[in-house]
This record gives structure tokens, sequence and C-alpha cells, in this order.
């Protein structure tokens, strides 16, 4: 059994590694990082040089350092790799499983990854990958792995488990047995249990359970990790059109496709339009932001006419002035948290959901007693400051109400109105969803002044 070493990243071994580094004391390398784990030895690279990121890359042994590219951010994988010549790049690729191969090769230009397959000098493993290469990135085939136990369900547990020996020396991790027929087609499943279990002349046929969960080659990675998550599968066979058995996606690339759908997700609340990172470019990080930003730019522009049309009541009414940053800032934190919560919902879909209407029912009765509570303090807190101004309050605490009203429908019907046109809901909970909320939020302020002040 293999024995992971307690790793802790210090300024004092960082210092002491860099030392190695410069004195090319190979020595120190392999022993401090031997039984340290990836994901560990992968995160100390992000501190170094990438010089010195390739040197210890190339002390240790080939199949560790290809598992150590795997745990490295995209970008960083990237940026690793083209450092390393063509055959380099190959003969750690080759050591990859065929999902993280051709992960790493779709980083690449068509013409680079033509030239690094072609360095390729395991066949199988080649052919695995240009098979990968040929789906989506975002769907099942895209992310499967062709690495998979699979068992004839007329041979006995013999042959069965000789098989298994045979083909587990490609698979990392072994969850369960996929049953084929001689065509290839999925017929079921059984665990290693049974086979354990059953006397030696026992078929597979006789043990193997025909209840078994696959998902196609086209479905989206999004749908593959709802039904993973929701039967609680460590791993789900992939078929073709024809039911034939391609592949297999675990738990671990479920995971990643949560977490980049989460990063997609984030950025595209906060406004940011394409997938980046820091590494980036800064033409297209600029690229990536400016969008939304232009579009808040353009509200507050029209937030600007707004007041510039009701200049005259504010020359009359000064205080007035006071509280458009609290009628705003309210109403856009409103359409955010109800965004957010249809957001989540819809990342979550059940049969049992409620309908629209109940749901709207259910928005507003939230809205009216929040916004309730809201005006209420907020008349209060006026009444006290303006001695006695009541119609002042009333203007303040009412505007109030209806924006948390309207902003409340606001985030709760945009979300739902993009989901059926295709667009991502969460971009409804970023600065789509303040800005138009902050020209709601004016338009109704002044109008309820104009109404109650006669301005």
């Amino acid at each position: 059994m293999e024995i992971i070493k307690q790793f802790e990243l210090s300024k004092e071994y960082l210092e002491s590694l860099q030392q190695a580094i410069e004195a090319q004391d190979l020595n120190f390398i392999k022993e401090s990082l031997d039984g340290v784990n990836v994901a560990d030895i992968a995160a100390l690279l992000d501190e170094l040089s990438m010089e010195e990121s390739i040197f210890v890359l190339r002390v240790l042994e080939a199949q560790l350092a290809a598992d150590i590219i795997i745990e490295l951010e995209a970008t960083n994988q990237h940026r690793v790799l083209k450092e390393l010549d063509v055959q380099e790049m190959a003969n750690l690729i080759e050591l990859m499983d065929s999902d993280d191969g051709a992960d790493i090769l779709n980083l690449f230009l068509e013409r680079e990854r033509e030239d690094i397959i072609s360095h390729f000098q395991d066949k199988l493993k080649s052919d695995q990958v240009l098979e990968l290469l040929r789906y989506d990135e975002d769907t099942a085939g895209g992310i499967m792995a062709k690495e998979y136990i699979r068992a004839n369900k007329n041979w006995n547990v013999v042959q069965t488990i000789n098989e298994i020996r045979r083909q587990a020396e490609n698979v990392s991790k072994i969850y369960s047995i996929f049953v084929v027929d001689n065509r290839q087609q999925l017929m079921g499943i059984v665990s290693l249990k049974r086979i354990v279990l059953a006397s030696e002349d026992t078929k597979i046929e006789d043990i193997f359970e025909e209840e078994v969960i696959s998902v196609p080659t086209y479905m989206d990675q999004e749908e593959v990790a709802e039904i993973m998550r929701k039967y609680d599968l460590e791993s789900v066979p992939v078929i073709n059109g024809k039911n034939k058995l391609v592949g297999r996606i675990t738990v671990d690339d479920i995971l990643d496709v949560i977490r980049e759908e989460a990063e997609e997700d984030m950025q595209a609340m906060t406004g940011i339009s394409d997938a980046v990172d820091e590494y980036d470019s800064v033409l297209k990080l600029t690229k990536a932001r400016l969008p939304w930003l232009l579009i808040g730019i353009c509200g507050g522009l029209l937030g600007a006419g707004f007041i510039g049309f009701f200049e005259e009541g504010l020359s009359k009414v000064t205080a007035l002035a006071f509280f458009i940053p609290l009628i705003t800032a309210t109403g856009g934190n409103v359409g955010i948290q109800s965004s957010s919560l249809v957001v989540q919902s819809l990342a979550n879909k059940s049969i049992f959901d409620d309908s629209l209407a109940k749901r709207f029912l259910k928005v507003l009765l939230v809205a009216m007693l929040n916004g309730l509570i809201l005006a209420t303090f907020v008349f209060g807190v006026v009444v006290l400051i303006y001695h006695n101004e009541v119609a002042f309050a009333l203007v303040v605490s009412i505007a109030l109400f209806s924006v948390v009203l309207l902003a409340s429908f606001m985030g709760t019907i945009t979300p739902i109105v993009l989901d059926k046109f295709g667009v991502n809901p969460a971009l409804a909970s970023g600065p789509f969803i303040t800005t138009a909320n902050d020209l709601i939020g004016l338009a109704v302020y002044f109008l309820v002044a104009m109404s109650l002040l006669n301005i």
C-alpha cells in the first residue's frame, strides 16, 4: 500500500528546494518529494518560476510528472508543456488516462495536437485519444475515459479474473465491471464482490445485474453530473447510438465538471463573459470584462438622465438626492438575492418543482413582507431625521416598498427567461440585474415624489 507523506508547504522548504534546484541537487528534490501527494506538488510548482518547475518535473519519474501536470490548472498545464519539446510532451501525455490526455491536447491548436499525437509510441493510446477528441468537450463523450474493465457475459469467473488482471494494468481505479455481449453491447454490471464470492465455473451471465444506468456520448456533462449525483454513482458507462460500450465516466471527472461549471457561473454573475484567469493576456482579460462594464456605464448614463429629468424637483426638495443611493442599492441587493435563488433552483431542477404561478406568489409574499419591514424602518428614521416631515418620509418608504417588489419580480423572471432562451441564467445575477434595478428604482422614486410632493 502506498503511503502518502504529510506535506506542508513552508517558506523554509521552498527556499531549500530553490537552492537545491540552483545547485542541481537531484537527490534532495527526489527524496523530499518522495511520497508527497501529487496535488501538493502541483501547488508547490505554482510557487516556483517556470524554469524551476520544468527542472523539477524533469527530475521526477515520468509517471509522477504526468500525474502532477494533470493536477495543474488548465492554463498552467499549457504553459508548462509548451516549455517541453514535442517528444517530451507526447511521452507525458501517453502516461495519462485517455480523458486527461484529451483534455490537455484540447488546450493546443489542431496542428499542434496532430504533431504531439504523431510522436506517441503507443498506438492504442493514440487511437483512444483521437477518438475522444472527436467529441465536444462538454459532452459525456468528451469527458469519458477509454480505460475501463469489461467482461463478456459468456465468460466464467476464472476467465473474468484473468481478464481483469490483464485489463487492470491500464486502469488506475476499478469501481465495477461492465458486462457486454459478443457485439460489445452493454448488458449490465457486476461487482468485484460477486465475482470473488462466486465459484470458478459460474458464468457472468448468472451473477451480473441487468439494471445499469448508462449515458449516451452526446449527453451534456451537466446532465451526467446530475445523474451521478442523484443516484450516488462512482462511475457510469458511456454508450454510443448502437448501445455499444465506448467508455466510462468516474466521480473524479464529475468533480472537475462541477468545479468548472461553478467557476463559469461565478464569472457570469460578476459580469465576465468568457472563461478567463489571471494568467491570460491583458487583451483577453479586457475583452472578457468590458461588455458588462459597458452595459453598466450605459445604465449609469440613463440613470443620470433620469436624475437630470427631475432636476427641477430636486432643486425644490434637495433631500430627495440623499436617498438615491438607498433606493438603488436596496433594489440591486433584492434583485441579486432573488435571482441567485432562482439560478440555484434552475441548476437543480426537479420534476416536483412548483408551478410558475406558485413560485411568483411565494416571491410576492416574501417581497411584501421584506418591503413592509424595510419601509417601516426607513419611515421612522426619516421622520426622526427631518423632524416630522411625514410626507417626505412617505415618499421614501413607499418608493422603497415598491422597489423591493419590482426588484424581486425582476430577479425572479429574468433568470427564467434567459434559461428558456438557452442563455446562462447566472448572467441575471450580475450587472444586468443591478443596472436594470437601478433604473427601475430611480424611476419609481421620482414618480412617487412627483405624486406625493407635487413637484
